[in-house]
């Protein structure tokens, strides 16, 4: 049975990889760890066919282990348990390097055998997944691992790739069908692969693939304003730029522009991302609108969905803007990040016994709901940040009558 072709042209080395320049240029700390032989737990974070298991495979055979692979969606106990068998083997002297594909379809118990293993050293675990690593991993597994985020391949790495298959296959690709065809993998480099090498089993003795074919395999419009990927994203930054500067008119256009190019769900996107983060809690109402909007031109499809994306495009554009929660919510992560607030105060822990060994009895937790106003003074953030200030509220009509609303209350 034949191999498929992106099988066939797995890249060998680093330098062959496209795409996560982030990770994988001369100075990144990525490359620098994995060149240096001394490799660590690691998580591959990212969509589908972005170079987890290529990157995977080559750190293995850079650290001479010995490779192991398993699939979260078919992976037992039992499957685990041999794995750990070999541990300190005459076959494994240089340890064994796990590549668990798909984690987060493993259960905790499945999750927690690998734990001893992989703290002790006995088992070097690389793991992938596409669902946030820290939504569906155990944590104790988690905090033993670093976590790296493999990003969407952009359309001109994909073109690379691309060409190089064809050289392989000794076929030609007209440069408009090389646009659509990386365009249409979405930034799965699997996927354009795997598109071509469908498209060239049907030359029957041609050697070229033009933009027809493509478009007969890619349910997609032409995309005239995408032929790199620098055009790509200028589209999407000057749409939120419009919606941001309360220009409705701009904004109409550039949203026109992506669903004329197919690009249904960047629209639904970046209205969503506006909502929350350009108008916000100047007309907090607008959120579930936009909402509302965003799911009905996905239940409805296009061309339909031009209707409610048209609508709430308008509604963001011409609405009071304010960015005090992006602001308020920044400030807090920065906090975080610096280490702060570990402890919770007592009074908000979740907890109703002290120990004999407790110096204060008592949660003494306040319970707002029994004074006036719903609202009692105490402290709820940790001692080392209680004065802490994130969220300052704006200068628009509805943010003004909250705060003259709690400066009343508070005082």
């Amino acid at each position: 049975m034949q191999k498929p072709l992106a099988d066939l042209l797995r890249p060998q080395n680093l330098d062959e990889m496209v795409g996560q320049s982030h990770l994988l240029s001369p100075n990144a700390l990525f490359r620098k760890v994995i060149e240096s032989g001394k490799i660590s737990n690691m998580i591959f974070y990212g969509p589908p066919g972005t170079g987890k298991t290529t990157a995977a495979k080559i750190i293995a055979q850079k650290a001479n282990m010995s490779l192991y692979q398993l699939n979260g969606t078919t992976a037992s106990i039992e499957d685990i348990k041999k794995i750990i068998a070999d541990v300190n083997s005459v076959f494994t002297t240089n340890g064994i390097l796990l590549y668990l594909d798909e984690i987060q379809y493993l259960n905790k118990k499945q999750q927690q055998s690998l734990l001893e293993f992989v703290e002790s050293g006995d088992i070097t675990l690389i793991a992938s997944t596409t669902e946030n690593p820290y939504f569906y991993i155990y944590p104790a597994l988690l905090s033993r691992c670093t976590v790296f985020e493999f990003k969407s391949i952009s359309a001109k790495e994909i073109e690379k790739g691309l060409l190089r298959a064809a050289k392989t296959l000794k076929i030609t690709i007209k440069e408009d069908a090389l646009t659509q065809l990386a365009l249409g993998a979405n930034g799965d480099m699997r996927k354009a692969l795997n598109n071509l090498e469908f498209i060239a089993h049907s030359l029957k003795g041609k050697k070229t693939i033009n933009l027809s074919l493509v478009n007969e395999l890619i349910d997609k419009a032409n995309i005239n304003y995408d032929k790199s990927e620098d055009r790509h994203f200028d589209n999407l930054s000057a749409f939120m730029k419009s919606l941001r500067g309360s220009d409705p008119d701009a904004a109409l256009f550039y949203l026109a522009k992506m669903l004329e190019a197919g690009d249904l769900i960047a629209a639904c996107r970046r209205l969503l991302c506006s909502a929350n983060e350009d108008v916000g809690m100047a007309y907090p109402q607008i959120i579930p609108i936009v909402k509302a909007a965003v799911d009905s031109a996905l239940q409805l499809g296009m061309p339909e969905a031009r209707l409610p994306l048209a609508n709430a495009t308008i509604l963001i554009a011409t609405a009071p803007k304010s960015n005090s929660g992006v602001l308020a919510i920044d400030a807090a992560i920065s906090d975080v990040k610096a280490g702060k607030g570990i402890n919770v105060p007592r009074t908000l822990q979740n907890t109703h016994y002290d120990g004999e060994d407790a110096n204060v009895k008592g949660q003494n937790y306040l319970y707002p709901h029994n004074y006036s106003h719903h609202w009692v003074k105490q402290q709820y953030l940790p001692d080392d940040i209680k004065q802490a200030k994130y969220y300052v509220y704006g200068d628009n009509k509805y943010e003004k009558a909250l705060e003259e609303y709690w400066e009343k209350i508070k005082k």
